[in-house]
């Protein structure tokens, strides 16, 4: 049966470790029969990863020296897991792009981060190795084309000669665009990245044993990376990768390996999924933890996945430069729109919009600005960029939010998203929780654009009915109507038959400011 792969066999209890590659051989060690990871019909123990792990890193040791970046251009798959991993043995820096990305954006964040070596898969290999060659980067390795994942653990395993990481060494690189539209490369070192695997458990705890696995956020996202590559790893659990996010094949991979850990994501992955012919009636009896990250979560949605899964879920808060910051967990109590108290070592604070330095009391609305062991070490070979970001020791992570005298903390909205309307500054999260609440609504985006009338901006909402539902514009004029007062109302609905998305499942923003403005259409409803 696919579901016993993952044995429920006692493991030696966890160890504290320093750094990420520490954390890989204690796993290694003291689970090396466990099954650690499965996609598109292969399984491998961490016994199997550890030697593949072990080949490559044998393999790149003579063409990267420590400190130069690996880039992998690679999807959610054991291949990635590997080249993580073989990168770290060797002591270069992993940086993590998405293989999605169209052909055009890779190359100014490949010019940035200055690569010696990328790592990519067969799909992306003639797009990268042409990439490679305009920038002069030495070494493309293709995984699957001449380097087979079943020869790496087959290959004996040799010394490498090198000294072990440190704490302070780069642990992974990650993309982030910047005020100037350049790409920005947020630097995390291993120590800071174990302090984020162990926040992770905090937030979201993981048992001893038997903990099955199963992530949707793209491996090169933060949510993604810490909480479907570092968190399994230090769990010692299985990891499902689906080929695909298609919500019938989910839940169909969630019944089949009786997933006790689901990735989930945005409110878009849970949206398909309660839209999934086969969630009806699904055997979802192992799972027992559904955290959320990445974009901001209706509460309604939350209601609707735990009428239908009985499975209450745990929103998280993070971002690439700090992940991550706290979460709702069942320590700290569900408070419906909160993402939940601070995680230990975290200190989080809500200043004015105006000079970011006064510290706001309890209930009052301004920017968040925060500090804890997992905060990125700055943005690579951009100090201006990092001085911009890191004042007073606090990233400010232009996010608007509150804290409730409880020490909850609300996310409003993002500071560049703010709407101004009428004088007024109004947060587009609020309004599409008030749309969210209509029966027949499933996914909402709200977005401002510019009032030639008012010489600010006005509102235009973006509606998705729910499956097999239908709804009009009245009808969503009408209940905004009754929920919202009149500047917070939109002015435009459109009733469309998708939202778009980013390669993370995040609701791309720029692409509805993009329609509202009449430069790129929208599927009809």
């Amino acid at each position: 049966m696919e579901q016993d792969l993952f044995r429920r066999g006692g493991k030696a209890g966890s160890a504290p470790v320093a750094t990420l590659c520490a954390m890989f051989d204690h796993a290694v060690a003291t689970a090396p029969n466990e099954v650690a990871l499965c996609h598109s019909g292969v399984a491998l123990t961490y016994r199997e990863v550890g030697r593949a792990v072990a080949a490559l890193a044998q393999r790149l040791a003579p063409i990267v020296r420590p400190g130069e970046v690996v880039a992998l251009v690679l999807p959610n798959s054991i291949e990635f897991h590997i080249a993580y991993f073989a990168a770290l043995k060797v002591l270069a820096a992993p940086a993590l792009l998405n293989p999605l990305y169209p052909a055009i954006e890779p190359s100014p964040l490949l010019r940035t981060a200055s690569p010696r070596v990328v790592v990519c898969a067969p799909p992306t290999r003639d797009t990268v190795a042409g990439l490679a060659d305009d920038l002069g980067i030495p070494g493309v390795v293709c995984l699957g084309q001449g380097i087979a994942i079943r020869d790496l653990v087959a290959h004996a395993e040799t010394p490498l000669g090198l000294r072990a990481a440190t704490p302070t060494d780069p642990g992974a690189l990650l993309f982030s665009g910047g005020t100037t539209g350049l790409p920005k490369v947020i630097e995390h070192t291993h120590s800071r990245l174990v302090a984020a695997v162990r926040c992770i458990q905090h937030m979201w705890p993981t048992r001893a044993d038997g903990e099955v696995f199963l992530p949707i956020a793209p491996f090169t996202h933060i949510y993604g990376f810490v909480q479907g590559v570092l968190l399994p790893l230090s769990a010692r659990g299985g990891t499902v990768i689906p080929e695909r996010f298609q919500p019938e094949h989910i839940v169909d991979l969630l019944v089949r390996y009786r997933v006790t850990f689901f990735g989930g994501g945005p409110p878009a992955i849970y949206a398909g999924l309660l839209a999934a012919a086969n969630l009806r009636g699904a055997d979802l009896s192992a799972l027992r933890m559904c955290p959320a990250g990445g974009a901001p979560f209706p509460v309604e949605l939350m209601e609707r996945w735990r009428r239908a899964t009985g499975l209450q879920i745990y929103e998280g808060y993070g971002m690439s430069e700090m992940a991550p910051i706290c979460a709702t967990t069942a320590a700290s109590g569900v408070r419906p729109g909160s993402v939940g108290r601070p995680v230990p070592g975290a200190d989080v604070q809500v200043v004015d919009l105006q000079t970011g330095l006064r510290v706001l009391p309890p209930g009052r609305k301004g920017e968040l600005r925060v500090r804890a062991p997992h905060m990125m070490t700055g943005y690579r070979n951009d100090p201006e960029e990092t001085a911009r970001t890191i004042r007073d020791g606090f990233i400010y992570t232009g996010d608007i939010g509150y804290l409730d005298e409880d020490g909850f903390l609300f996310i409003i909205d993002r500071k560049k998203d703010v709407v101004f309307v009428k004088g007024f500054n109004v947060f587009p999260r609020e309004v599409e929780e008030a749309i969210h609440t209509h029966r027949s609504v499933g996914m909402v985006g709200v977005v401002g654009v510019p009032d030639a009338r008012t010489g600010g901006e006005r509102l235009v909402a973006f509606v998705l009915p729910r499956t097999g539902e239908n709804v009009d514009a009245a009808e969503i004029f009408a209940h905004c109507a009754s929920r919202l007062v009149d500047y917070k109302r939109p002015t435009e609905v459109r009733v469309v038959g998708r939202l778009p998305v980013t390669g993370a499942q995040k609701l791309d923003r720029v692409a509805l400011r993009r329609a509202a403005c009449g430069e790129e259409e929208l599927a009809n409803g």
